[in-house]
């Protein structure tokens, strides 16, 4: 029983349960639809105000489009309004240029005409011109370019004459200035060494022990020595004869010490040269670091300072080498003072500049190129090592090559510095004139004042005046480029008229 009634309340509760249910349903079904309704509703009237909004703004850009094309329509016809302005403006210009074209085609024709009438006036002119003068018109041309020809030479020569006295006054006088004050600061006495060859000896036996049996004495000091013993008819004296001015010295040391020894025999020889040779290098090694010394120059490598000590055994034109360079140093430094150059490379380059000379005696080659390539050896600058080669050119590339020319020129053409030997002398005065002889027009040279001076006499018919001031030049060049000479030659050209008229 209990069991219907349980049976009986599920079934009871079930049902009320789903009429709940249903009324719940029901309920949310009219909510959700009026909720769609809603949401439908506010669509369509969002739909609608869209579509008005969308209608405004296609009226908007409707009517912008339509502003736009009239705004263009009233451009292209101004536009159109300019273009037929500017087609009008264009044929009325196209119609002066024809006109004027027309007016230039007249006034041409007319030009041509008239140059026409003037060249046959000119033509008349001209052979009335000729008629009169006797001249052709190239004749009268020839006439007056050789009369202006002659003007202007001769206020060229002028100029040139006055020019040059002006610069000459003026460069002299400050030449002479800063040279006095160079030379009067390096004033000290300048004596000539000059390498002896004779050897004087105590009496007339002494050769015949020099000679030695059968000759074995010399032969042996000269095959040590490397020199030619000369024994003549000279009384108590034999001669060096040898190109190498330290043989020289080295033979004449060791016959010296032989003849006061007294014992003279090839094995004395022998220990004798070797001695005097190891005397030498040392004298010469002590010439050359007092030689620097005396300059104020240091760092030269021993071994060139052992080359610039052989120069005390070597002369040119009997000046000694090494007191010439000594000197030409010094003179360079106080140029360079005077004249705001560099003082070390000047005195460094005035004492090395005729290294050369020390060893042209075994080198081939000018003693300006073995100089060069001698300082570039011992890593001297390239400044230094152009000295060597410098005082030997014309134009030196830079100033303290010009200083060292001028030192070397002033301490070689100091009164006695240097000398020549007849032979010498006569030739190089042959030299000189047959050197100016050589320029047309020249009548007679005269080489003067030992050769200091050469004045050409010239033919007034075939020099004038511009032309000797240019021969003057021209020999003076090639007296520099051809000849071999201590300081300096003035040159002279003489020209004169002689005219002579007799009263009767």
């Amino acid at each position: 029983m209990e069991f219907i009634w349980l049976i009986a309340a599920l079934f009871v509760g079930a049902l009320f349960g789903f009429f709940i249910k249903k009324v719940l349903t029901s309920k949310t079904i009219s909510s959700a639809e009026r909720k769609a309704e809603s949401i439908l509703s506010e669509a369509k009237q969002t739909y609608k105000d869209s579509l008005l909004e969308a209608k405004d703004k296609s009226i908007k850009i409707i009517d912008e489009a339509k502003k736009e094309e009239n705004e263009r329509r009233k451009q292209l016809r101004s536009l159109e309004e300019r273009l037929g302005k500017r087609e009008g403006l264009f044929d009325q210009k196209l119609l002066e240029l024809e006109s004027s074209k027309q007016s230039i085609d007249q006034a041409r024709g007319q030009l041509d005409k008239n140059k026409s009438e003037i060249k046959k006036i000119k033509e008349n002119q001209i052979a009335k011109l000729e008629k009169i003068a006797q001249l052709t018109k190239d004749q009268a041309k020839d006439v007056l370019i050789k009369n202006t020809e002659l003007q202007i030479k001769e206020e060229l020569d002028h100029r040139i004459r006055k020019l040059e006295n002006e610069g000459t006054e003026k460069y002299e006088a400050e030449a002479k200035k800063i040279l006095s004050s160079v030379i009067e600061r390096c004033a000290a006495p300048h004596t000539v060494e000059t390498t002896t060859t004779a050897v004087s000896l105590p009496n007339e036996e002494m050769k015949g022990r020099i000679i030695g049996r059968e000759g074995r004495n010399i032969k042996t000091i000269e095959q040590l020595t490397g020199v030619e013993i000369i024994i003549d008819d000279t009384p108590e004296s034999i001669l060096i004869s040898a190109f190498n001015p330290i043989r020289r010295q080295l033979a004449k040391r060791s016959l010296e010490k032989l003849m006061s020894d007294g014992r003279i025999h090839p094995g004395r020889i022998e220990e004798v040269v070797q001695q005097s040779k190891k005397e030498l290098a040392l004298e010469i090694k002590k010439a050359g670091d007092e030689a620097a010394y005396s300059a104020g120059i240091v760092g030269l490598d021993p071994k060139l300072l052992q080359i610039l000590g052989r120069l005390k055994y070597r002369t040119s034109y009997g000046q000694n080498q090494l007191q010439h360079a000594l000197e030409v140093s010094h003179l360079s430094g106080l140029l360079a003072a005077e004249l705001k150059a560099d003082v070390a490379v000047c005195k460094k380059g005035g004492l090395l500049h005729d290294i050369g000379k020390a060893l042209d005696h075994e080198i081939q080659g000018s003693h300006p190129d073995i100089g060069y390539d001698l300082m570039k050896k011992f890593g001297l600058p390239e400044e230094v090592a152009y000295m060597s080669t410098a005082h030997h050119e014309d134009h030196p590339k830079n100033l303290e090559g010009v200083i060292v020319k001028i030192a070397d020129a002033i301490s070689g053409s100091r009164p006695g510095a240097r000398r020549d030997s007849f032979e010498e002398y006569v030739q190089r005065l042959t030299e000189l004139e047959d050197t100016a002889k050589q320029f047309e027009g020249v009548e007679k040279v005269y080489a003067i004042q030992a050769g200091r001076e050469i004045r050409v006499f010239v033919s007034s018919e075939k020099v004038d005046d511009y032309a000797a001031k240019k021969m003057a030049r021209d020999i003076a060049n090639k007296i520099e480029s051809e000849l071999k000479y201590p300081g300096e030659i003035r040159v002279t050209v003489i020209r004169e008229n002689r005219i002579t008229e007799y009263a009767r």
